[in-house]
């Protein structure tokens, strides 16, 4: 049986919603944080690098939300329910797979960082000094970046319902941890399309018995 190591106010989330998508039986191995934020050193007893999503599957181990996500589709969606057969819809679903972890989550985690620069775990000291610098690299170079690709995804939100095009596939659920750390630290007030399909994907069943299995994600302690 498939085992997710699930992190909390991680990107696992992802994972489960897969599985509920294909319907999948799989199990949960639940880990905590640290008072640090990171990962506890036990989730390096199954993948080297001590992060999280992992998942196991017989001798297998799979890291990286993409390779998951990639994997769980080829081997087990064999009812076809993700995927997709219009080629330019393959290729935005690759696409934007790619994007949300090459491109708009480094920003958004960097904005994170930078937005507790004045508090623990920096020294008392330092927190004034830090918070000055943290509010200077968020105006003059994050918050610019990021309103460069809110409203490249607006943009392609307001022709396509889903990422690849006209049918939900692997990279709306990709997609979908970016999205609500983007609403949650920076706004999506004016990006009424995206909010739009942030509604959408709330509705879906799958979505729904993931929050009872993997519980609610605190975006703004999330990197």
């Amino acid at each position: 049986m498939i085992t997710v190591h699930h992190l909390n106010n991680s990107r696992s989330q992802r994972v489960l919603w897969m599985l509920e998508e294909l319907e999948l039986p799989y199990q949960i191995k639940h880990y905590q944080r640290e008072a640090t934020l990171l990962a506890p050193e036990s989730l390096k007893q199954v993948h080297p690098l001590g992060k999280s999503p992992v998942i196991t599957d017989g001798n297998r181990v799979i890291a990286e939300s993409g390779a998951i996500l990639e994997y769980l589709e080829g081997k087990y969606d064999t009812e076809y329910r993700l995927a997709l057969t219009d080629e330019e819809e393959k290729f935005q679903s690759r696409y934007w797979l790619h994007y949300a972890e090459g491109s708009l989550m480094p920003l958004l985690v960097m904005k994170l960082i930078f937005s507790r620069m004045g508090k623990s775990p920096v020294p008392l000291l330092f927190r004034p000094l830090g918070a000055a610098f943290g509010k200077g690299v968020q105006k003059g170079f994050l918050n610019k970046q990021i309103v460069i690709h809110q409203q490249f995804i607006e943009q392609h939100l307001a022709t396509y319902p889903w990422f690849a095009g006209q049918h939900f596939s692997i990279a709306d659920i990709q997609m979908s941890f970016p999205l609500q750390a983007l609403a949650a630290r920076s706004g999506v007030e004016n990006m009424p399309h995206a909010t739009a399909w942030l509604n959408n994907i709330q509705m879906r069943a799958a979505w729904q018995r993931v929050k009872q299995q993997g519980g609610e994600v605190n975006f703004s302690t999330r990197s």
